[in-house]
């Protein structure tokens, strides 16, 4: 019977690429699925539910039926239509038959309500004539009908109303500017390196039309859970992001796709996050894109975000601007390409304290840094006078203040 022995030699492990030597956080949290609260395409991810005040949706029915779906909304246009017809159709038959017209059909001598009126279907047409305006003229009302007059009144002014509003509801939902967003496009991935000798964070946006998008401006939220100090825990809860609110870069003028900035400061949310923090974050990035449409003058607004995968720290943005013959190309090809850089891998917080300690010296003079501060006068060459004895005091008094300035230069100078 064999046995299992262990062996003494040591197997060597390959080298594994970089892809496979990811970090065991890193692989989880690629396996694991990011709930978004806003998608890629700008829907939000948020549903309303137990809404018991629905009534509130009937006060506004204007506005319910262009938020419909086209399959609901197109249905109801039908509706609507066939059950106008149907009952004032309905109605013409009534009259017709209430008068006694049905039996007096094909009677040269009997004067009807509506001539050529012989049934339900004939009424249904002539409903239908009425309410549309057709009026062919083989079905016509006389004038020996009030009824009949008072009816035609009411379906023409129902008719009209009716007219307005559902057309003019379809013509407000072909309108929406909902799909003019569709051709504002966002990079795939938000990056971080530096620019300007300052870590920024940074996204593309673009538009695919030649009709330009009239005042466009970008703002952006974060979008991160917290706990207040009173223990209070906020669920995505929203902070701002300046993309240039000060400086007035956050007004777009988008001929060409622009590089937006947000840049890492003390009152940014990422003024202490690192590269290594960033990767057990979980946040989520909104950028909102607003401004008018040229050709409509509706206000139309663009949607996307990015969560912490999407992120890349250490790239760039591959240009996609070039110069040709006597105009500008846009490669969109290359919109969502990044290239690595050179990035520090601290923060914002620690990328500054170096850099304020880099600036200063190792060693100095003390001497120079009195002089400097008028602290430390020339050698005279003269012989000093004898001075009097509250001159002396307050010499004295300069002396101990000026070494306890000394002191302090060289406790400075060792730290």
């Amino acid at each position: 019977m064999e046995q299992d022995v262990e062996s003494p030699v040591t197997i060597r492990q390959p080298k594994l690429p970089k892809q496979a030597r990811e970090e065991p956080l890193e692989r989880e949290r690629a396996k694991r699925k990011v709930q978004r609260y806003v998608r890629k395409d700008g829907k939000c991810n948020v549903h309303h539910g137990n809404v018991r005040e629905t009534y509130r949706y009937l006060t506004d029915i204007f506005t319910t039926l262009v938020d419909l779906k086209w399959r609901f909304n197109l249905f109801i246009f039908v509706l609507v239509y066939t059950v106008t017809w149907l009952f004032f159709g309905f109605m013409w038959w009534l009259i017709a038959y209430l008068r006694g017209d049905l039996n007096h059909v094909g009677d040269d001598s009997w004067t009807p309500c509506v001539n050529n009126l012989n049934g339900f279907v004939s009424a249904f047409l002539f409903s239908i004539e009425t309410e549309t305006t057709i009026g062919y003229g083989y079905r016509v009302i006389t004038d020996k009908c009030p009824e009949g007059i008072f009816l035609l009144l009411i379906q023409s002014v129902l008719g009209s109303i009716v007219n307005a509003f559902m057309v003019g509801c379809m013509f407000v939902k072909i309108s929406q500017p909902k799909k003019r967003a569709e051709t504002l496009v966002f990079s795939t991935n938000a990056v971080i390196s530096m620019r300007d000798g300052r870590l920024c964070l940074m996204f593309r946006v673009g538009d695919l039309r030649n009709s330009h998008i009239v005042e466009a401006s970008i703002r952006a939220k974060l979008i991160k859970s917290k706990q207040t100090k009173e223990g209070e825990f906020i669920p995505l809860n929203q902070t701002d992001m300046n993309v240039g609110y000060d400086t007035g870069d956050d007004r777009l003028f988008l001929v060409s796709p622009l590089i937006i900035c947000h840049e890492i400061n003390q009152g940014s949310p990422f003024w202490e996050v690192s590269q290594a923090s960033l990767a057990k974050e979980e946040l989520e990035i909104v950028v909102i894109l607003e401004g008018m449409v040229e050709a409509t003058g509706m206000t139309c607004q663009a949607r996307s975000s990015y969560v912490t995968s999407e992120m890349k720290w250490g790239y760039r943005f591959t240009p996609v601007l070039t110069l040709e013959d006597g105009f500008y190309e846009v490669d969109y090809n290359s919109f969502h390409d990044i290239y690595e850089t050179n990035t520090p891998r601290c923060s914002a917080r620690e990328l500054s304290e170096m850099t304020c300690r880099s600036r200063l010296p190792l060693t100095w003079s003390v001497a120079s840094k009195l002089s400097q501060q008028g602290l430390l006068e020339p050698v005279r060459a003269e012989p000093e006078k004898k001075k009097p004895l509250d001159t002396q005091v307050e010499g004295v008094e300069d002396q101990t203040e000026r070494n306890g300035d000394v002191a302090n230069l060289e406790s400075e100078s060792k730290v």
